[in-house]
């Protein structure tokens, strides 16, 4: 258990390294590929409600992706990180501008006074947030376990899509019995489908 911890750190920081190799218009040429590909993708355009998450620094940038889901009058939801149990409250947003907040994790969420909570099993795909990913649809995140506690609880028709710099693909991730898995994972180079 402890190699493996010890192993995702190594990871994670050889994949801070790499993006940060990363130059300011190689990340923009990037973001724009990823975020074509995903409103390309016919899960993704057939979606009414879609979970996204507001990017940590190193991570596919959202939020155009969000104002352009929003000004094709889809459903986005954000979630409210809960530090006391590691869980996630999800909630609708209407506008970046004015519908979020600074949130404890240094990244802004939903403010509850402006925004509604949405059930788990309305979420039609979930788009998840990780540092690296594997063919296999393995994925290792912050170290929180957020997602990992989330994961299980959405509808198994729900798909898990994970957006990633082609540099935060490896060979395999080492997974515990607690990690769980994305079904899809969208590049600046291609589209994996979980083998």
């Amino acid at each position: 258990m402890e190699g493996i911890q010890e192993k995702k750190l190594e990871i994670r920081n050889e994949i801070g390294k790499r993006l940060d190799s990363l130059s300011g218009s190689d990340r923009l040429k990037k973001n724009k590929i990823i975020t074509e590909r995903l409103f390309d993708f016919a899960n993704f355009l057939e979606a009414k409600i879609s979970l996204l998450y507001m990017d940590l620094g190193y991570e596919v940038k959202t939020d155009v992706i969000i104002k352009k889901c929003l000004s094709y009058n889809k459903v986005v939801v954000l979630p409210a990180f809960l530090e006391d149990n590691y869980r996630m409250k999800l909630m609708k947003i209407d506008n970046l501008d004015t519908s979020l907040r600074p949130g404890p994790r240094g990244v802004q969420e939903p403010n509850p006074a402006r925004c509604k909570l949405v059930p788990i099993e309305q979420i039609d795909i979930a788009i998840i947030p990780g540092i690296a990913f594997d063919e296999k649809g393995g994925r290792i995140g912050s170290g929180k376990g957020y997602y990992d506690r989330f994961i299980p609880d959405l509808a198994i028709t729900t798909r898990k899509v994970a957006l990633a710099f082609e540099e935060q693909v490896i060979p395999q991730v080492p997974m515990e019995s607690h990690d769980k898995h994305v079904d899809i994972i969208i590049t600046d180079e291609r589209i994996i489908y979980k083998i």
